[in-house]
């Protein structure tokens, strides 16, 4: 089992690539990328037998911006019978790990579209299979590894494994939120979804409370100063543009029209910094460098918009550019990154002030 197949946005996948081979060759582990322009997806084939088990023992999925999920490939498949895929399968299958779920998947990209109508018709007779031979608990279960059928088309495809506690939760890595009717604008799924990613449902509990006192730079029409307020907090919205009134009307915001580039906080116990602003990616790091160093914040969800070219370049520059910053400055710190599911060209980047 020597490859490793890897979700990510359709148009992304030089990136992906680009990543998975760099991390990859820093842990030991040397391969090459095979990419499919807008495809979705990445396969990573390692030189040694078992450099994709080795991969996903050693690497950690979280580290991976650009991955939406992974797993190991355990046999290519070919030419399957239409009339009998299931045994097809099933002659591969017998060295998978006892799995708590199935995932049949493929693609995210156009072309692959009604492909994953008959991905989700599949599942059903060869989930029965499965749980008849003992390779799958009869019912679902969150901790224990995951089998993985991913189809280039309904007669070729991959099959494989992954772990529930190195990779994502969620069917080909994407989490299904829903659009709140009130909230001013789509761009308020995005820090839902950072939320969710970044911290863990306690965490969420201990930190992203209410009563805190947060910041939202770039805020109007508040989108993302709605996810605050909807979780019990205090705002102070900066933006030179009208927040939505229905926000305003909650007591909790309070709005002042000043560049964000040049605000600063009117108090000194702000818990949260939220950053979706249209600006050059190294800016708007110097931006979030300058509040931690400042000690404004604790913790900080921000954006960094991406060049048409060297997308990974620009994001690993500047992340090594605001940890060295921090690290400078005597600031204790933790950074995660994810292109996540309703970013679109851009990622989201999470700080937190270690104690």
């Amino acid at each position: 089992m020597n490859k490793v197949l890897l979700h990510c946005r359709p148009g992304f996948e030089k990136e992906c690539a680009a990543e998975v081979q760099e991390l990859a060759a820093e842990l030991e582990v040397y391969g090459f990328p095979r990419v499919i322009n807008n495809s979705g997806f990445v396969l990573f084939e390692g030189y040694g037998p078992e450099d994709g088990n080795l991969l996903m023992e050693k690497l950690n999925f979280a580290e991976l911006i650009f991955a939406r999920s992974w797993f190991v490939v355990q046999a290519e498949l070919s030419d399957m019978d239409p009339n009998d895929r299931i045994s097809a399968i099933m002659q591969h299958a017998e060295l998978l790990p006892k799995s708590g779920k199935l995932w049949v998947e493929s693609g995210e990209g156009d072309e692959y579209r009604s492909l994953l109508s008959f991905c989700r018709k599949f599942t059903v007779p060869l989930r029965q299979a499965m749980r008849s031979t003992g390779l799958l608990t009869k019912t679902e279960r969150d901790k224990m590894p995951r089998i993985h059928l991913f189809l280039t088309d309904s007669g070729n495809g991959y099959l494989g494994y992954s772990r529930s506690d190195n990779g994502s939760q969620y069917y080909m890595g994407i989490e299904r939120l829903k659009f709140p009717s009130d909230a001013p604008s789509r761009s308020t799924l995005k820090l839902d979804e950072a939320f969710s990613v970044f911290l863990t449902p306690e965490e969420q509990e201990q930190r992203a409370h209410s009563g805190l006192k947060a910041v939202d730079l770039g805020a109007c029409p508040g989108g993302w100063t709605y996810q605050l307020v909807r979780r019990g907090m205090f705002v102070e919205a900066i933006d030179n543009g009208e927040m939505a009134a229905s926000l305003m009307e909650t007591g909790q915001v309070t709005h002042y029209a000043v560049d964000g580039f040049k605000h600063e906080p009117i108090h000194s116990n702000n818990h949260w910094l939220i950053c979706d602003m249209i600006e050059k990616p190294d800016r708007v790091t110097g931006l979030m460098t300058r509040w931690f160093i400042n000690g404004w914040c604790n913790e900080a969800i921000f954006n960094l918009k991406l060049p048409m070219k060297q997308r990974y370049t620009m994001v690993s520059d500047c992340l090594n550019q605001l940890s060295s910053a921090l690290r400078h400055a005597g600031v204790r710190h933790e950074i995660k990154a994810k292109h996540l599911y309703h970013d679109r060209e851009e990622i989201t980047v999470y700080v937190h002030r270690r104690k």
